[in-house]
């Protein structure tokens, strides 16, 4: 098939496009930048400059590429994390999850795309209540941090406008990445022991290996239904269970442990809900609709050994036989 990758230069996107180009697909990748032009020409693809905020612009990159699907991966953040000033920091981010949608949807129709499938996330922005783990039914969380509520606005737009859209509309809710590219500030943090198990520690997370993330995509790809999927691994973990075994991995000291109190005060009520309160996500629909399995089936392993681009499981999460 002809895909156009829309933000192909991202950590998803480096990963994605030698997925697809291996199973024979001919992949268009988009980039703001023309610097990274020549980054994805060798990863496999044919690269387009394009501002996903540029309406006439996206409606002409997308026809010229004449795609059967459409693979929206655009993000924009940029610095360090900010989670006390959380939708500041996801700014450009929420604009590309709404208005570059529209954009990328109008021009897909336009060009007689058959399949449109976006990232979206699982995690913080879950219910708070009840069980553990939710799935893709379980509603989102009805009472967001106040510096969340526009990024959870964004998440809700893409759930309510693409599989409505008249084309295969897919929501890949990926977890919290991890590997090459994804796990850099996160282990920073753990070495200079900057980052503390807060109060109990109960809040559930979970995680997806890139490489895992971009074989399930390939799987919406080629044979996703319309609908929302879960994209994470299938061991959902307490923050008190899988920071330090992430700490022991990286050879860093044991974290901290502080109380809710002085976590709010030092990192604010983002972090401390996302370290005592986070529910996890079940990933039962993408294995069983999607025909896929994370090769990194657990972070236990992951951490361990896929951190960094070392030899990755048998399996690649995707179908051996070629497109």
């Amino acid at each position: 098939m002809r895909v156009f990758v829309a933000g192909a230069a991202g950590a998803i996107g480096r990963r994605l496009i030698p997925q697809l180009a291996g199973r024979g697909h001919q992949v268009t990748a988009s980039t703001r930048g023309a610097a990274k032009q020549d980054e994805l020409r060798d990863l496999g693809a044919q690269p387009v400059v394009v501002d996903g905020l540029d309406a006439p612009a996206v409606r002409e990159a997308v026809a010229r590429a004449r795609p059967d699907v459409v693979v929206h991966q655009m993000t924009a953040l940029a610095g360090k994390p900010n989670l006390r000033d959380f939708d500041k920091w996801f700014a450009a981010t929420n604009r590309l999850r709404t208005t570059g949608t529209e954009h990328l949807l109008a021009a897909a129709r336009a060009a007689g795309v058959e399949k449109f499938v976006v990232q979206s996330y699982t995690g913080w922005s879950n219910i708070r209540e009840g069980g553990p783990v939710k799935t893709e039914d379980d509603p989102f969380d009805p009472h967001p941090a106040r510096n969340q509520r526009e990024s959870l606005a964004g998440l809700r737009f893409l759930d309510r406008v693409v599989p409505a859209a008249p084309l295969e509309g897919i929501v890949l809710r990926y977890g919290n990445f991890y590997g090459p590219g994804a796990s850099e500030s996160l282990v920073e943090l753990i070495r200079k022991r900057r980052m503390p198990i807060i109060g109990d520690g109960a809040g559930v997370w979970s995680w997806i290996h890139l490489d895992d993330a971009a074989a399930a995509t390939v799987a919406a790809v080629e044979r996703g239904a319309r609908g929302v999927y879960n994209v994470v691994d299938d061991e959902p973990a307490p923050v008190a269970e899988w920071l330090p075994h992430l700490a022991q991995v990286v050879g860093a000291k044991p974290p901290l442990h502080v109380p809710t109190w002085l976590g709010r005060l030092g990192a604010g009520q983002v972090t401390v809900r996302w370290m005592t309160q986070a529910r996890g996500s079940a990933n039962d629909k993408a294995k069983r609709e999607l025909d896929w399995r994370p090769a990194w089936s657990t972070w236990r392993d992951g951490f361990r050994h896929g951190l960094t681009d070392a030899v990755r499981p048998a399996g690649d999460g995707a179908p051996d036989t070629p497109a």
